[in-house]
């Protein structure tokens, strides 16, 4: 019987030939002879490894394409040295240009410099033996109560230098105590230099959405209480969205580069990055398109409302990521990031080719937050409508309820 055309537009042989375009599953033996970069794109064909395949070789096309990235991370990262491990080296190769985390990570990651450890315990011996040994805990992770009272210590004396008794957002906060810590790690002869070191030596900015949900702040608080006026140093939260906002459109509007976020967790940092695109676009005006690629390693369901597991189609309905992110630039990896991330770090730094240099955001703020600040003048005229709102008058519902009663 002979063979009849489908005709134009049929939806099954339109299926039928996309499949016959997709790549066939058929990995072949490992022999402990190949190359990570190799392993990862021949030998992850399926299920959460064709997830981290996918989320590798878009961190591999952010890398080559001299994208702009910015990281964000969330949870007990430092303590578990996924820094020193991934983001550190990540850094020092010019592959990260902004971060975006919590103040805990920042503060948990001095513990070492003044010569504490973290150690690996057991999560199940008992945490009321725990608290009795002054041991803290996070899961199978432990430390000394003690090493929280000398980091305070630390952070307190740093913070009552002169040059932080002003208001500033929170990415001059972290780069003046990164130099700070620079300096001390120098003089301690510290051989595994903290991320707000690291961060400070090569520009790198350091933004903390909830910066008071951390113990760094909890010493602001104490230092206020006890010194009043004579404590001047305050967290400029306005400026600082807004100075994320700057940092996004120069990279786009200036540098004329495109945008990749990477996402270890979920959580505020997520949000208080990706946000910074609605911010340009929705409340200032200034036109974006969010950003180009978007990866996010997660371990929470996408199904539950909750802004940590929103998958990039979702965030793309508020303007945060662009229409070319949904369809070729994003991947949302349900894994435990401490699983997968240091591997697919070393399978990018196993290619010495990826290495850029670093763009060094942090000496443009100054540049970045006058440019948009240009743009949102140009805008000012347009803005003021967007303020105006006809309230109801106090009262007014009262009365006509006594009126029709």
């Amino acid at each position: 019987m002979a063979k009849t055309t489908p005709p134009p537009g049929d939806g099954k042989a339109r299926f039928r030939k996309d499949f016959e375009r997709a790549k066939d599953v058929h990995p072949v033996g490992i022999t402990g002879k190949e190359r990570p970069h190799d392993i990862i794109t021949h030998m992850f064909p399926a299920y959460v490894g064709r997830q981290e395949r996918t989320a590798y070789e878009l961190m591999r096309r952010s890398s080559r394409e001299d994208t702009c990235v910015f990281l964000t991370f969330s949870g007990a990262m430092t303590p578990a040295g996924l820094h020193q491990s991934s983001i550190i080296p990540l850094v020092e190769r010019g592959l990260v240009d902004c971060i975006t985390t919590t103040g805990a990570n920042l503060y948990h990651d001095a513990h070492r410099i003044i010569g504490h450890r973290i150690r690996e315990i057991d999560p199940v011996a008992g945490d009321l033996q725990y608290r009795l040994a002054r041991i803290i805990r996070i899961y199978d992770l432990g430390f000394w109560e003690e090493t929280l009272l000398e980091t305070d210590k630390l952070f307190s004396a740093i913070l009552m230098l002169p040059e932080f008794q002003k208001k500033m957002t929170t990415v001059e906060l972290h780069y003046l105590l990164g130099k700070h810590v620079a300096r001390i790690e120098d003089a301690l002869g510290v051989k595994a230099p903290s991320l707000l070191s690291t961060a400070y030596r090569f520009g790198v900015p350091i933004f903390v959405g909830a910066v008071q949900d951390g113990s760094i702040f909890l010493n602001i608080v104490k230092l206020r209480r006890m010194f009043g006026e004579r404590f001047k140093l305050e967290i400029d939260v306005a400026e600082d969205v807004f100075e994320m906002g700057a940092m996004q459109h120069h990279c786009f509007g200036t540098l004329k580069k495109k945008m990749a976020i990477w996402i270890l967790g979920g959580g505020v940092p997520k949000n208080y990055t990706l946000q910074g695109e609605p911010l340009l676009d929705q409340i200032l005006g200034v036109p974006t398109h969010g950003f180009d690629i978007d990866v996010q390693f997660c371990v929470d369901p996408v199904d539950n409302g909750a802004l940590s597991s929103c998958p990039a189609g979702e965030g793309h309905t508020w303007g945060k990521v662009s229409a070319e992110s949904v369809a070729t630039g994003s991947m949302y990896v349900h894994c435990d990031v401490t699983a997968v991330f240091p591997w697919l770090t070393y399978a990018l730094l196993s290619d010495a080719t990826i290495h850029k240099k670093p763009r060094r955001l942090y000496d443009a703020r100054d540049a970045a937050l006058v440019a948009l600040q240009r743009e949102v003048d140009k805008r000012k005229k347009k803005l003021l409508e967007t303020v105006k709102f006809d309230l109801p008058k106090p009262g007014k519902g009262k009365k006509a309820k006594k009126k029709g009663a």
